[in-house]
């Protein structure tokens, strides 16, 4: 049986690790790149910097950080698995986990609603939400009034970061890549992987015209996946606040989490806290006004008009080239030094 918890609001470990990520104060940077998968991560942290050695850390819950220098710049890689509630651990917890501004870039995979070959990055503008209506009546659909789908107003990506995104991925695509870039699009965001993406099983989901339902419901529509719209909407509705939990202000035994830290920061990295009081004076006070930025790009891995699906040479080929487009991003994008996490404690921290 797991520990007793001492506040079921925001749990947090008694030296300050929040529940699901298993990471604390000094761990994760202001900049970060998430995926859905730890290979990918691993593939991106391939083109960091060798010293200070990256810091890599497992939880219990299967989330994986990894934190280590891009050309002298701190930045972190989340790995963070499928779907909306996943990103929402995410983005909630790191957001009580580090100090002043956050740029945050998803590189995920995603199916192309237009003419577009696999392997294509799509770096999109604007995302909406796809969702399963639970009132709709599956069984007896002539009964129901409702649509068996809703589909959210969009929500835009952060224009600055995009435009890094893009610049940083064109300046590193390969010339002889038989597939491009393709911005100015909107994603769509579905809250499953089947169902409300239109794919047929042996479900009565009702979602034969869904997909083109979509496609004429919403202007500029290119892609489907399962993520980037919840990261988008929590940058948006961050909206420049000043207050958040501090960190370790309310301690847990350490019971409920258990991260598996592989690899500490070398060559003087500093040290990390070790009590619930040291979480407290190291943890964040999030500067006023503080920011979220989100944007992404979104790796074409199949092709709904087509049915064409990318190899696997294809996908490490378009990861290898797409990781370090997303780090010369983040390593371009402009914090001010009066928002950035104090490299004192931290994982990144040089002598």
């Amino acid at each position: 049986m797991k520990d007793t918890l001492t506040d079921a609001n925001f749990p947090r470990t008694a030296d300050g690790r929040v529940y699901h990520l298993g990471v604390r104060p000094g761990e994760v940077a202001n900049r970060i790149v998430t995926v859905g998968t730890p290979s990918r991560a691993n593939t991106i942290a391939s083109h960091l910097d060798e010293k200070p050695k990256p810091f890599v850390l497992t939880s219990e819950r299967g989330f994986m950080t990894i934190t280590g220098l891009f050309k002298g710049t701190p930045v972190s890689i989340v790995s963070i698995g499928m779907g909306s509630p996943n990103m929402d651990f995410f983005v909630r917890e790191i957001r009580e986990s580090v100090a002043g501004d956050l740029a945050i870039i998803r590189l995920g995979s995603c199916g192309a609603l237009v003419d577009v070959p696999v392997s294509t990055v799509v770096v999109p503008k604007a995302c909406v939400a796809v969702s399963r209506n639970v009132d709709f009546d599956f069984v007896n659909p002539q009964s129901s009034s409702e649509p068996a789908y809703r589909i959210s107003k969009p929500v835009s990506a952060d224009p600055e970061l995009t435009e890094q995104v893009l610049k940083a991925l064109e300046a590193v695509h390969p010339p002889t890549s038989k597939a491009g870039i393709l911005a100015g699009t909107v994603n769509a965001s579905a809250d499953s992987f089947y169902s409300s993406q239109g794919r047929q099983t042996s479900f009565p989901d009702h979602n034969a015209d869904l997909i083109e339902h979509l496609v004429k419901s919403v202007p500029d529509l290119a892609t489907l996946e399962m993520e980037t719209f919840h990261l988008y909407h929590l940058a948006a509705c961050w909206g420049g606040r000043t207050t958040g939990p501090k960190a370790g202000a309310a301690p847990l035994t350490t019971g409920p989490v258990s991260p598996t830290v592989e690899a500490k920061a070398a060559g003087g990295g500093g040290s990390i806290p070790s009590s619930a009081q040291d979480a407290n004076e190291a943890g964040p006070s999030l500067s006023d006004g503080s920011v979220i930025r989100a944007a992404a790009a979104q790796m074409v891995f199949a092709a709904r008009t087509s049915r064409d699906f990318i190899t696997p040479q294809e996908v490490e080929d378009t990861e290898h080239w797409t990781a370090l487009g997303v780090l010369i991003a983040l390593a371009n994008t402009k914090i001010p030094q009066d928002r950035m996490h104090s490299d004192k404690g931290s994982v990144w921290e040089l002598a």
